[in-house]
């Protein structure tokens, strides 16, 4: 990561952090939900696109406390991890042709846009060196936390606990018994999350993934 960038963020005032990590937290959020509904409608199910969520319109997506309040409040407190959350799409197996498949491959949409994204962003950081020196820091600095907050979102998504979407993918993934034991664990789901972040275990988990992704995408796109 820049050593410049770094040291950019820090001198920035809390106001100055919300502002350059907003849009990219945004999009991060919301194109996420759209990726799961937009594929499933490729499969055949269309109950997001008829409630209206196949749309890149933040209003449609936006949950107050997981979209807004989380992300704030761990960009304040200089968090090692942060991450947020929308409202969910709706997406009915039955409307799929091949339930258990299709919904395994819905699941890791939502990561994959992730992805998808932190290239977009590196390249915004990237064609940043072109702007003028007064619009250049804030867009270079917007373009690497777009860079970080899609492959921290990505990443801990793929973390095999339901609900995440990792969670789901592994629960369409098994069979028999043991896909029905592990069916078991989603109602503590998220307690599970919260013990991890708050004993951060989870930052242990992520970390390696999450430096290994974004020094492959500086490498792809010669950032600084």
């Amino acid at each position: 990561m820049s050593d410049t960038y770094i040291m950019t963020i820090m001198e920035l005032s809390i106001i100055q952090k919300v502002a350059i990590w907003a849009l990219p937290v945004i999009f991060a959020i919301t194109v996420h939900e759209v990726a799961h509904g937009w594929v499933a409608s490729k499969f055949g199910d269309q109950t997001a696109r008829f409630a209206g969520r196949l749309t890149l319109n933040p209003i449609s997506h936006i949950d107050i406390f997981g979209t807004v309040i989380i992300p704030v409040a761990l960009i304040t407190f200089g968090s090692h991890v942060l991450f947020g959350w929308a409202k969910p799409v709706p997406v009915d197996p039955r409307n799929l042709s091949n339930p258990r498949r299709d919904m395994a491959l819905v699941a890791l949409a939502g990561p994959g846009s992730n992805l998808i994204m932190a290239m977009l962003w590196a390249l915004v950081a990237k064609l940043s060196t072109f702007a003028p020196p007064w619009f250049a820091v804030p867009l270079e600095s917007m373009g690497w936390a777009g860079i970080q907050i899609n492959i921290m979102l990505g990443v801990l998504n793929l973390l095999p606990i339901p609900p995440l979407d990792g969670g789901q993918f592994v629960s369409n993934v098994l069979r028999g018994k043991i896909a029905y034991y592990y069916s078991k664990i989603e109602p503590y789901g998220f307690l599970i999350l919260l013990a991890l972040i708050f004993t951060n275990v989870i930052f242990y988990i992520l970390y390696p993934p999450i430096i290994f992704l974004i020094k492959l995408i500086v490498t792809m796109f010669g950032l600084r």
